[in-house]
């Protein structure tokens, strides 16, 4: 049985790994015949956002692995702990998280810092030409670990040219997309999708995440 990573940020839009995206993912895993392998960092988020109101919780922590814990129902990895042997291929949902937690793009754009085990499980996995799949703001992400390094990956977000701008700043190259669609590198085996930076709603995102699912696990040996 093929083995998907799913690297998760947290529990939640706003401030974690996008719940409906991440759900998706590892349905479409299951569907297709994988075995997903949920993995998040061992450490505080950037911040927590009640969900309710939409406004920094102040003076609450809370832990990310933990959080995206609720939504591999307990069955997860400190990402520390996987290497890519450990998997054939690779995939990172959206939401806040992402650019949160496991960077800081949401701060410092172009500029952001990465975390350690995220930055180095995906460029082994890149570097082990295993497919990698990054879903809504996830293609920044790629683009600030390969920024400077040999791979140039080809990545979507849908169209924010904001977004783009900063993902080409780190040399990447960002491809318009449509929402139920996905972007292929083949040079690099990686797949994105917009998902949330372009749906309306869970029908729109889920077309584009299964199909992003399937590609990549159709990589998987070829």
């Amino acid at each position: 049985m093929k083995k998907i990573g799913v690297v998760l940020s947290g529990c939640g839009v706003y401030d974690g790994a996008e719940i409906h995206e991440s759900v998706i993912t590892l349905w479409a895993i299951s569907k297709h015949g994988g075995e997903a392998l949920c993995m998040a960092p061992d450490r505080d988020q950037m911040h927590v956002i009640n969900h309710l109101t939409g406004q920094i919780a102040q003076g609450e922590k809370r832990n990310v692995l933990v959080e995206s814990a609720r939504i591999a129902r307990g069955n997860i990895k400190n990402i520390k702990e996987v290497s890519a042997k450990d998997i054939d291929a690779l995939i990172l949902p959206g939401g806040f998280g992402a650019a949160k937690n496991l960077c800081d793009f949401a701060v410092k754009g172009g500029d952001c810092e990465i975390d350690p085990g995220v930055k180095r499980l995906v460029s082994e996995t890149l570097a082990a030409k295993k497919p990698v799949g990054a879903i809504c703001i996830s293609p920044a992400l790629l683009a600030a670990i390969c920024k400077g390094g040999p791979v140039k990956p080809q990545v979507t977000i849908g169209y924010d040219p904001d977004t783009a701008k900063a993902i080409n700043s780190m040399g990447a190259r960002h491809v318009d997309c449509q929402v139920r669609e996905f972007v292929v590198d083949r040079e690099n085996r990686i797949v994105t999708t917009p998902a949330y930076m372009l749906a309306k709603n869970i029908s729109e995102a889920a077309d584009g995440i299964e199909k992003l699912v399937k590609e990549v696990m159709g990589m998987i040996g070829g």
